[in-house]
């Protein structure tokens, strides 16, 4: 295990609109603030996108278990920004319902937002942490600087 300290710095209130696509609005988002590292913690619906519901088989590198959903979901989750050469990397996990189903994945590609989602981002600060590709995984994985 690797390890860094930091401190909260900003904590933002955010309001993602019905059809926002979850993962665009908080790059602009993080992009304007001049965010490097944070977490977040959210809650609200999504209306229609992808998830990786984890790997197809436990192997190295991982191939993903795409899952495509529509009709409007419940979902709750957290997430991580971590912002390098190419801006912010954002990664986000949710546990979604609708009706006796559930989905637990990572929030990926156009995912939209279904009435409201609302999120609460605390910015570390003093945290040297980067996402780098892997080159054994082929992930964008998070690096604990020295």
């Amino acid at each position: 295990m690797e390890y860094t300290a930091g401190k909260i710095g900003r904590i933002f209130l955010l309001k993602f609109k019905d059809d926002d696509v979850l993962i665009d609005e908080l790059d602009r988002f993080a992009r304007k603030e001049r965010i490097r590292t944070a977490t977040f913690v959210f809650l609200g619906a999504l209306k229609k996108g992808d998830l990786v519901t984890g790997p197809k088989k436990p192997v190295i590198p991982p191939e993903p278990n795409w899952v495509g959903f529509k009709d409007a979901w419940e979902a709750m989750g957290m997430g991580s920004i971590f912002t390098n050469k190419l801006g912010p990397q954002i990664h986000i996990h949710t546990a979604m319902g609708k009706k006796l189903k559930t989905l637990t994945g990572c929030v990926r590609k156009r995912s939209k937002v279904f009435l409201v989602i609302e999120a609460v981002v605390f910015e570390l600060k003093g945290v040297k942490a980067t996402k780098e590709i892997d080159p054994k995984t082929g992930l964008n994985l998070l690096k604990i600087l020295k």
